[in-house]
């Protein structure tokens, strides 16, 4: 009993220094996580123009949302995208082209909105050139596929690269901490260690045949804090995944999911159908928030870490609402590891040439493919 007690104390020590004995993780911003309807729901749920009830964009599901579209001709599918873009472009379950079309519709508005704020003259200089910097991102978010946009907050966003409606398989990408709107295209800066660029990256390794969906669709940890730490951000992210999936799932077949860092455990705590999901690679991981990965109902994937990670740092406990669990790469994980030789760091397991990347395309692939470590 008292080496138990001991063991137990010692646990909940190394949880509490990682989590507050650096300075950083202390000072990080607490974060909100985004719930509730898209924008535009109260102007949507107002609309009587088709002579029928709208569905409820939070009570419906997908597959009813996907039955109403079924159900209108073309261009009463058109107007409603026009008259409520936000809300039809963030809408699981709508087909997605009207989504796609919606949210180059918000886009723009949203453009033309910041614009506007950038040259009012009563708001204070430091708004006008926030503004102004964010009507430029917008602008240069003019031609992208997304799947979703909502600038709400940090903002979320969901781009497509490729064609989920034709291209043989589709995969979606799961990000953690430090991702948004603003910043998960920051293609200059980091190539393929961004979000977009990783998407690119496993695209251009299946040979084009594989769409990718880069998704932020749940508000992220912001650096090392408390949130990163405990699952309330991806208990309330895994419930927008599955939203999302289960809207996708139909179009396109059972999706990859591809989880780096924090968003592994979104995943792990995201109720995954294998009807809907061929399975989940775990990279970078903190831990899923599971024991075993056979907790899940679809076939689960670890990458190895590089040596250059510094998430192999982080203990893998669960206490008292802190940490994550056991390591997906473990043996007792029961999850099929994979090699990460060629990447280096955190955030370059999608590096072009890695064994991490050419087994991550093989999977989203095949879903069948089991490399070894």
């Amino acid at each position: 009993m008292l080496s138990r007690l001991r063991r137990g104390t010692a646990v909940a020590g190394l949880v509490l220094a990682a989590v507050l004995g650096v300075g950083s993780w202390a000072s990080a911003d607490a974060q909100t996580p985004l719930t509730g309807p898209p924008p535009g729901a109260a102007a949507w749920a107002a609309d009587t123009s088709l002579g029928v009830r709208l569905p409820d964009p939070v009570a419906s599901s997908p597959a009813e949302v996907a039955a109403f579209f079924a159900g209108l001709p073309p261009e009463r599918r058109e107007a409603l995208a026009v008259r409520h873009p936000q809300l039809v472009g963030n809408l699981d379950g709508a087909p997605v082209a009207l989504r796609l079309r919606a949210n180059a519709l918000a886009v723009e508005a949203e453009r033309d909105r910041q614009r506007a704020r950038a040259g009012d003259a009563a708001l204070p200089r430091a708004e006008r050139a926030a503004a102004a910097a964010r009507a430029d991102h917008y602008a240069e978010l003019a031609g992208h596929r997304l799947l979703a946009f909502d600038p709400r907050g940090r903002g979320q966003v969901a781009e497509v690269f490729g064609d989920v409606e034709h291209d043989e398989r589709t995969a979606v990408l799961v990000p953690g901490s430090d991702v948004d709107l603003s910043d998960y295209d920051r293609e200059a800066a980091t190539g393929h260690r961004s979000l977009a660029g990783m998407a690119r990256a496993l695209r251009a390794a299946s040979g084009d045949r594989v769409a990718v969906v880069a998704w932020v669709g749940y508000t992220t940890p912001v650096g090392l804090g408390l949130d990163a730490a405990r699952e309330e951000l991806a208990r309330a992210g895994a419930a927008r995944l599955d939203r999302l999936v289960a809207g996708l799932a139909p179009v396109t077949g059972p999706v990859e999911l591809f989880c780096h860092s924090y968003g592994s455990v979104v995943c792990g705590r995201s109720a995954p159908d294998p009807a809907r999901v061929a399975g989940l690679v775990a990279v970078a991981s903190p831990g899923m928030g599971l024991e075993r990965a056979d907790e899940l109902r679809v076939p689960v994937w670890a990458v190895r870490r590089n040596a250059e990670d510094w998430i192999g740092d982080v203990p893998n406990v669960s206490l008292l609402g802190f940490g994550h669990g056991a390591d997906p790469t473990s043996g007792g994980f029961g999850a099929r590891v994979l090699p990460s030789t060629g990447s280096h760091g955190h955030s370059d397991y999608f590096a072009p040439g890695s064994a991490s990347l050419a087994a991550f395309a093989a999977l989203a692939l095949t879903a069948t493919t089991t490399a070894a470590a």
